[in-house]
């Protein structure tokens, strides 16, 4: 006698009216108001490095698929555009281009492709193409354009430091902590609007909030992580501050410097890197958010979101392991 056994697939599991593709392209739409503030601040270079780093991310994905894995090729689903434009988002507007190039690669080849394409990474892609770009090439990814609005001529721009950069060299020479807020080129609603140096999509607060409300009102994702994150920074920070207001920075400066929330909104939201209950949602947003201010306070890098969501992705199986959203149609046991 036959038995019809049910098949599951790999994650995501959520199934609904909505397709991979819609997905997808409701997340490139969210990312669109950072992509403009780039655009407005850091001009031509801005646009030069998306269009790279697409176009490298789509070529190397219908490639490996058509010419190594010999199957189906999914780049009209969106997934490589997302990856190219977030990995875009995390480097400076005057990376090189083969360096934009072998970061792609990674992110596709190594940390996508490798695993067996888009529902079975275990890390954040473009993630893992921006930190080994990092480690690889830390000079060319750490020199940060001054923002200069809708400069578009193709010359080469004066570089500076980021506030969190200025914030931990200060520091550690013994400065004030005062002092060095008082000396930065930046005031809190500049870091709002986008008014200073960084990556190219995590700049403007203000852009990014706006694309995670788009997302939320879309349901393509949901509030559990990246509150969790911004709320556990907050948190500690605060204590610090509190604790030694001359040395620790304000709670405030944090959220709205570095990568905080465009890896809160569009990096660890992830659906397939992340858990899938809402309980483990929110205990990967709180690891995320720990170990970003252990990185930001006591490490030897000023920023530590990438490498949290990097460490915390590979927790994602435990967790999803340890707290389990309730079985379509099990019996809930009364307490």
């Amino acid at each position: 006698m036959s038995i019809n056994r049910l098949t599951v697939s790999m994650s995501p599991h959520d199934h609904g009216k909505d397709s991979v593709k819609k997905i997808m392209y409701g997340v490139v739409i969210a990312m669109i108001p950072a992509l403009l503030v780039s655009i407005y601040y850091f001009g031509f270079d801005a646009i030069r490095v998306n269009l790279i780093a697409i176009a490298s991310c789509v070529f190397f994905e219908w490639a490996i698929q058509k010419f190594i894995l010999k199957g189906k090729t999914s780049v009209v689903d969106g997934s490589a555009i997302v990856t190219g434009m977030l990995l875009a988002f995390n480097v400076p507007s005057n990376l090189p281009w083969w360096i934009i190039i072998i970061g792609s690669l990674v992110a596709i080849g190594i940390a996508k492709m490798t695993f067996g394409g888009l529902g079975n990474n275990p890390f954040n892609p473009a993630l893992v193409g921006r930190v080994f770009m990092l480690i690889s090439f830390p000079v060319e990814m750490t020199s940060w354009p001054k923002v200069s609005v809708l400069n578009f001529a193709m010359t080469d721009a004066q570089t500076g430091a980021t506030p969190l950069a200025i914030i931990k060299e200060g520091v550690k020479n013994g400065e004030s902590l005062s002092s060095i807020m008082d000396s930065l080129p930046t005031s809190y609603t500049d870091m709002f609007l986008g008014n200073m140096g960084g990556s190219l999509g995590e700049i403007s607060a203000a852009a990014l909030i706006l694309g995670g409300l788009f997302m939320l009102f879309r349901k393509i994702i949901t509030w559990h992580i990246p509150v969790s994150i911004l709320g556990t920074v907050a948190i500690f920070t605060g204590i610090l501050y509190g604790i030694d207001p001359s040395k620790y920075a304000h709670p405030l400066f944090h959220l709205l410097t570095g990568g905080l929330l465009l890896g809160a909104i569009f990096m660890a939201t992830d659906m397939v890197t992340s858990p899938m209950s809402k309980m483990g949602m929110i205990i990967f947003g709180v690891g995320i958010g720990a170990i970003t201010v252990l990185i930001r306070v006591w490490g030897v890098y000023p920023e530590g979101v990438s490498f949290a969501i990097l460490i915390m992705n590979a927790f994602v199986p435990l967790i999803n392991k340890g707290f389990k959203p309730s079985r379509f149609g099990e019996k809930i046991k009364k307490q």
